[in-house]
């Protein structure tokens, strides 16, 4: 799967995109296919921030 990965607090330099293993879910817990989701602002500030 591609995911967009950080590894510390910064601005959108900080975000890349990695391929990663499929999740595989445990007993009792499933996994769903997010196709994109959203970022707002209260989401890039806590990123920036190190909050």
């Amino acid at each position: 799967m591609r995911a967009v990965q950080t590894t510390h607090s910064g601005g959108r330099e900080i975000f890349h995109v990695a391929d990663l293993p499929d999740p595989v879910p445990g007993e009792g817990q499933a996994t769903y296919d997010i196709s994109s989701c959203g970022v707002d602002f209260a989401d890039t500030h806590h990123r920036v921030s190190g909050n």
